[in-house]
């Protein structure tokens, strides 16, 4: 854990950064959802539904972690993973964006 000082200015946009990244990844889940239902025809795929949604669910609640303190690790993860962008991060402090940028290289 990274002990930061977050401005309310910097809380802002690391909330807005965090929000964008969980919808985008929740608009992925519901548009994959979709197609499952849509190819429902045994009562086998509406566990297959419920297995899916559990995973997703464990995952993203293992992910979208808001506190401060885990928060430049959060962020250095969906960067890799494509939910967000350094330019999302356009307002945080150069110490915070330079750490992310370090996580990155790892």
């Amino acid at each position: 854990m990274i002990d930061f000082k977050w401005l309310q200015t910097e809380k802002k946009v690391a909330r807005e950064a965090f929000d964008k990244a969980y919808q985008k990844e929740c608009d992925v889940i519901i548009a994959k959802l979709k197609k499952m239902i849509k190819t429902t025809k045994e009562p086998d795929d509406i566990w297959r539904i419920c297995d899916y949604l559990t995973e997703q669910r464990d995952r993203t609640d293992e992910k979208y972690d808001y506190r401060y303190s885990v928060l430049i690790f959060v962020f250095a993860r969906l960067i890799k993973e494509g939910w967000l962008t350094e330019a999302d991060l356009e307002g945080i402090g150069k110490d915070k964006i330079e750490k992310v940028q370090f996580l990155l290289t790892m």
